[in-house]
């Protein structure tokens, strides 16, 4: 039987196909920062795509269901064969899943020219194959703690349609039950996949360098955790203006500052691929704080939002791709300046995008905000470019399984 390492050998297409992470991570950021483009040439009027949504339920679903959902295909399908044992998917097969990822940005992107219900099918056929292909992975490998992942990209799908229901309806998307749902299903995610890597990665940081205070193993308080904030986001979902829902989200806010408290994040301040983790992380309970404080604060509920958004989300999964990329393409494991400067561009957008929520009319903060995503993921995918789209590096040592396991 063919070892992972032979398949993605045996490939002699392009390189950039050889692994789930490259066209995945290589195209997802490309999308996130000329998306930011579109949408402020948006906000001065114009006309650029002929789409059914509005500007803003135009922006947000790109992100959310655009670029996370490429992001966490490359993620996963790279992360799945070291969780099962199962080979890779490489080659035709997985170009032609990235075909269906752009499938769903044209459709969307001209959906005023089509029927509704072809746009949805259209948009929905990657995160359908997505979801198949990995729980066809986590059955046939009888992985079954991993389940739970599926079941979020199971959630991401349907979150998806309500999306597009909610538009069909004539409804405003950005502000419905659909996109809550797909932010819901990411935290979810983050919180779950984020508790493993963030004091995996700490730990085996921090132990190569001997130092005597390492994180916390996993135990039942985390699992706690995340049972509270499945609640909370359960009532977030259903009932995001009622005060038992922000009362709940700011209980959850605290118990992942300790969840993260225990990580010894304050010891890796040395290497940026290590403290970016624990920076990223920190998004979640400070997303669930800002809602929570949103309910007390009129106008606040877009920028608490786009503290999970642009900070969870943005910076967790930058994290996870300038880490997987060089582990995967035998570079060393070492954040350089430029790399270590995209982490500090996403958290001045994040910062500034939150800043404009509290001062509405600064318009100097949006444009800050979006011109400092734009370089940050632009400024990867010109980094990583070479590192993405060329083969591997044979000398050098892979990135274990057990990294990526976390």
């Amino acid at each position: 039987m063919k070892t992972s390492a032979e398949k993605m050998r045996a490939w002699t297409g392009p390189a950039i196909f050889s692994f789930g992470f490259r066209p995945f991570f290589l195209l997802g950021t490309i999308w996130a920062a000329l998306a930011m483009v579109v949408w402020v040439l948006m906000l001065t009027g114009r006309d650029i795509f002929p789409t059914a949504f509005d500007p803003v339920s135009w922006h947000a679903h790109e992100f959310l269901f655009g670029y996370l959902g490429a992001v966490l295909a490359g993620f996963l399908l790279t992360a799945v064969p070291n969780w099962t044992g199962r080979l890779p998917m490489v080659g035709w097969p997985l170009a032609g899943l990235v075909g269906l990822w752009v499938l769903g940005r044209f459709a969307v992107a001209v959906s005023a020219l089509l029927p509704w219900g072809l746009v949805m099918i259209a948009d929905l056929a990657f995160p359908i194959a997505l979801a198949l292909v990995l729980s066809r992975e986590i059955f046939a490998g009888k992985n079954w703690k991993n389940l739970p992942v599926v079941g979020l990209v199971f959630g991401f799908v349907v979150a998806n349609a309500l999306y597009h229901l909610t538009l069909a309806q004539g409804g405003y998307p950005a502000g419905g039950v659909g996109l809550r749902l797909g932010l819901a299903a990411a935290v979810t995610m983050i919180s779950l996949i984020g508790g493993r890597i963030v004091p995996s990665f700490t730990r085996n940081w921090l132990a190569q360098r001997r130092h005597p205070s390492l994180p916390v193993p996993y135990g039942r308080a985390d699992g706690g955790v995340l049972v509270l904030t499945l609640v909370a986001l359960l009532l977030w979902v259903t009932w995001p203006a009622q005060v038992v829902t922000a009362v709940a989200c700011a209980l959850v806010g605290v118990a992942h500052f300790w969840r993260l408290s225990r990580w010894s994040g304050r010891h890796a301040v040395g290497e940026p691929l290590v403290w970016v983790l624990h920076v990223g992380y920190a998004f979640v309970p400070l997303g669930f704080l800002a809602i929570a404080a949103g309910h007390f604060i009129p106008g606040m509920g877009p920028a608490a939002q786009h503290v999970w958004m642009a900070g969870a989300i943005g910076l967790m999964t930058l994290a996870v791709m300038t880490r997987a990329s060089l582990g995967h393409a035998g570079r060393p494991l070492h954040a350089t300046r430029p790399i270590a400067s995209l982490y500090v561009l996403l958290i001045v957008s994040v910062l500034a995008r939150f800043s404009m929520g509290i001062f509405p009319d600064q318009d100097w903060l949006l444009h800050l905000a979006a011109g400092a995503w734009i370089a940050a993921f632009g400024g990867f995918a010109v980094i990583y470019w070479p590192v993405l789209a060329r083969p591997r590096e044979a000398k050098r040592q892979p990135m274990s399984a057990a990294r990526l396991k976390g």
